[in-house]
């Protein structure tokens, strides 16, 4: 893994504010980062943090969620059933262009001589902002301004504004505002970072060498722009559109011009010293499948009229209403800890920019910062991002979800397709169609399907929305499980068990193994979870029942089989070494030697053969240590111990998606210390670039795991099958941590610190969890603190569960009746229960 220091940011460059992102110099020679760290987005619409002059840079890229161009996969040697189609998001038309000229001298950073400068993405206003001083090679000094922002209420709107005041004397002044299509990414301007940095990583997406968009529309009027598009292979049509509107007391005159791949609008301006110009520019985008650019472009039209209307002042206002409801659900709070909070809140914006406004899409690897992965989606949505979404955002969660929903007769041919039945979620798609030519580590990781069907089940049971299984989604369990049910098989030998056999699980670098650890602990979560929810259904709600079975010939004696499967999965176990095989053969191979392996051997997948790999114990990221986790109930704290003391040695951290998993074990297990650096490692992947790929956009699913690594891992927070506690687990030094859960309807914030926790109703009724075994009832308007006592937790003052038992509410029912009963010592001296 990469361990790094307490503060690895250079705060000379990057100084501390707990709400943004502040830089104070410019710098070329990590553009592409900076690029991806001041990218703004809202989940649809993503703007990567290019400079608005256009010239310089290293991926001028503007993404549109799920906006791809397909191409055939050529196999070397074709199988049966090798994905056939590949799928890559397209770098839309790029509408952040400004270009500035002052006495015909443009403005090019990476040459200009800036007097000061400051960039800043601002976490509760959502909007970048840009102010420098340039002196022009004449001498004149000249003060520019800019704001940046993706509208979180209106996911089709962004806004651009750009103010140049002459500081010195009068100037002829050019401002170029344009919609540029960059040819697809192949940039007229490339930095020499990308071009050095350029060569075999399977992690970046794949290059276009021909046309992608082809010209369908160009319109021009009154400041107004609009350039249509459709991809040459996958059908989808695009249109961009621009509004401008310029403000000054100076003279001023306007030409636009419209080309097939080229919009612009030029303002010809007679500068006066300290006569600010002011240029607004409303963006809008709209893209589809099947809808044919004109009629796009009259929606652009529609957007970008209620962009007018709305003005400036207008679309920042709704920015902060809707940021202002964001952080009052979602804010993570750690008290001391500065660099910590504000690398925190960043991460935390990032799952917002990559979620929002989804609206039925789908969280793309690196959301719309970049286009690293193809933009492909990918299992990392459903374990890492969801869990956040579920408990801070549950009617995006249900989005998302339903974007799998509608994935669903794609899995189903996929089934088909591998001898199957059920449905096969594919392991990378933006379409629905499996996008991986490399089946191995790719195709053969079924355990999406648990993965998803595990997103599910953990979002019905916090937000209690059967009606969402009622009207379609429990078809998701039921095909998961029938897949389960029908790739494994039995074995009897003296004793029935199930096997699951010629998988990949969650580490890439072992392959197509037998009884995959994780793969059948979360297989058998997802049949048990699938025979609950038919039966919950069939009690609940006949109506629906019926609907299923006759939907999807659903038959009880299925169900019944999906629980013995269940009941008699086969989870390996070694009782030698007392742990856990990652598979059935895992244990046989050599160990590889990572301690002598040369850091510029890392990652591992770029430097050695997948053969290489696969012969030797060692992993790209958590497979086992991610099971312990996910169905930590399911594992003894012994168990815990032994499986994270064997694999984490073994684990390499090439995978941002690692270091959140064992941060959050090793909290579990008692290694604070360990759990602590795990944890810096993944708050700053993306903001110290450790990876070193930062600039192919943030890695959305660490961003995910962050929340949880502070909520699950330090917050001891546990949600297993809908039941909901806590073992806090403070890092030394935290002074305080705060966190909210949504839960039922009900918002519960939880105050940490290392002597208590306190659980307070912030909207809604009621919740009940449990500390280190005791159970409370938390009401509105009641805050329930519990010390956090060597000895056992306790609640100073409140009354014993003997003491408690008949006490009614104010509405006359027996408060009793809603705490589920616990496995206390009702003498002990600590087992003290709720508060009021």
């Amino acid at each position: 893994m990469r361990f790094v220091g307490d503060d690895p940011l250079d705060r000379t460059r990057f100084p501390i504010d707990e709400w943004a992102l502040v830089e104070t110099e410019f710098e070329a020679s990590d553009f592409g980062t900076t690029e991806t760290l001041f990218a703004v987005g809202n989940g649809y619409l993503g703007l990567r943090g290019n400079v608005e002059e256009g010239r310089d840079g290293h991926v001028h890229g503007t993404f549109i969620n799920g906006f791809h161009e397909t191409w055939p996969i050529r196999h070397a040697e074709e199988a049966f059933g090798f994905a056939r189609v590949g799928q890559t998001i397209v770098n839309a038309p790029d509408a952040k262009v400004i270009r500035l000229y002052v006495d015909d001298e443009p403005l090019v950073l990476t040459e200009a001589d800036l007097l000061s400068y400051e960039r800043r993405l601002d976490f509760r206003e959502g909007v970048l902002t840009r102010t420098m001083q340039w002196r022009t090679p004449s001498g004149k000094r000249v003060l520019i301004t800019s704001r940046r922002l993706t509208s979180f209420t209106d996911r089709h709107l962004a806004f651009i504004d750009y103010e140049v005041t002459l500081f010195d004397s009068d100037a002829a002044i050019l401002i170029s505002s344009q919609i540029l299509n960059r040819q697809d990414g192949r940039d007229e301007y490339r930095s020499k970072v990308q071009e050095e940095s350029a060569g075999f990583d399977p992690r970046k997406a794949e290059q276009f060498i021909e046309r992608v968009l082809q010209p369908r529309l160009q319109r021009e009027r009154e400041g107004r722009m609009l350039l249509g598009f459709r991809t040459t292979n996958s059908g989808m049509s695009i249109v961009a559109g621009a509004d401008h509107r310029l403000e000054t007391e100076s003279p001023w005159s306007s030409n636009p011009t419209v080309e097939d791949d080229l919009a612009k609008i030029v303002y010809r301006v007679e500068g006066q010293q300290g006569v600010p110009i002011k240029l607004s520019k409303v963006v809008s985008y709209h893209t589809a499948s099947s809808v044919p650019v004109r009629e796009l472009a009259d929606r652009c039209e529609r957007t970008l009229a209620r962009g007018r209307e709305l003005g400036a002042d207008g679309i920042l206002a709704q920015q902060r209403e809707w940021l202002d409801d964001f952080w009052t659900r979602s804010d993570v709070v750690i008290s001391g800890q500065a660099p910590i909070q504000q690398a925190t809140r960043w991460n935390l914006f990032q799952l917002a920019q990559a979620s929002a406004r989804t609206d039925g899409g789908g969280v793309a690897a690196k959301g719309v910062s970049g286009s690293g992965y193809g933009g492909h989606y990918f299992w990392d949505s459903e374990v890492y991002v969801l869990p956040f979404l579920t408990y801070t955002a549950p009617v995006v969660a249900r989005n998302v979800l339903r974007f799998r929903e509608k994935m669903l007769d794609h899995a189903r041919a996929r089934a088909v397709e591998l001898n199957q039945r059920g449905a096969l979620f594919p392991w990378r798609t933006i379409n629905g169609h499996e996008s991986s030519a490399y089946y191995a580590a790719g195709t053969a990781q079924y355990h999406i399907d648990a993965d998803i069907s595990f997103a599910l089940s953990q979002y019905i049971a916090a937000s209690g929305d059967v009606d969402f299984l009622a009207r379609g989604a429990v078809d998701i369990l039921v095909e998961t499980a029938r897949m389960w049910a029908d790739l494994g098989f039995w074995r009897e030998n003296g004793e029935d068990v199930f096997h699951i056999h010629g998988v990949t699980g969650p580490d890439e670098y072992t392959t197509v193994v037998n009884d995959n650890l994780y793969t059948n602990v979360m297989a058998r979560a997802n049949l048990r979870d699938a025979a609950d929810a038919v039966d919950e259904l069939h009690s609940g709600d006949p109506a629906a029942y019926a609907r299923l079975a006759a939907r999807l010939s659903l038959a009880p004696d299925e169900v019944d089989e999906w629980r013995r499967a269940a009941k008699h999965m086969h989870i390996p176990f070694d009782e030698q070494l007392g742990v856990h095989p990652q598979d059935s053969a895992f244990l046989e191979k050599e160990i590889w030697d990572l301690e002598n392996t040369p850091p510029g051997n890392r990652p591992l997948l770029l430097h050695f053969h997948p053969l290489v790999i696969y012969r030797f114990q060692v992993l790209k990221q958590a497979d086992v240590v991610l099971g312990l986790f996910l169905q930590g109930d399911q594992f003894t704290p012994e168990e815990k111990l032994a499986n994270f003391d064997y694999y984490d040695p073994l684990t390499t951290g090439d995978s941002t998606l690692s270091a959140v998993v064992q941060s959050i074990i090793a909290a579990e297990v008692g290694y604070h210390a360990l759990a602590l650096k795990y944890f810096r490692s993944a708050l700053f992947v993306d903001l110290a670039d450790l990876h070193h790929n930062a600039a192919d956009g943030v890695h959305v699913a660490s961003t995910g795991g962050v929340w949880q690594a502070i909520v699950y891992g330090f917050g001891g927070f546990r949600d297993h099958r809908g039941t909901y506690t806590f073992d806090p687990r403070l890092p030394d030094g935290w002074e305080q941590l705060t966190f909210r859960l949504t839960i039922r309807d009900s918002r519960v914030r939880v105050d940490l610190t290392p002597s208590s926790i306190v659980f307070t109703i912030e909207e809604g009724e009621s919740v009940h969890v449990s500390v280190r075994g005791l159970e409370l009832y938390v009401a509105n308007g009641k805050p329930v603190t519990v010390e956090l006592d060597p000895r056992g937790p306790r609640l100073e003052g409140a009354p014993t569960m003997r003491d408690i038992r008949g006490t009614r509410r104010a509405d006359g029912t027996l408060l009793t009746a809603s705490i589920p009963t616990i496995a206390l010592d009702l003498d002990a001296p600590d087992a003290a229960l709720t508060g009021d």
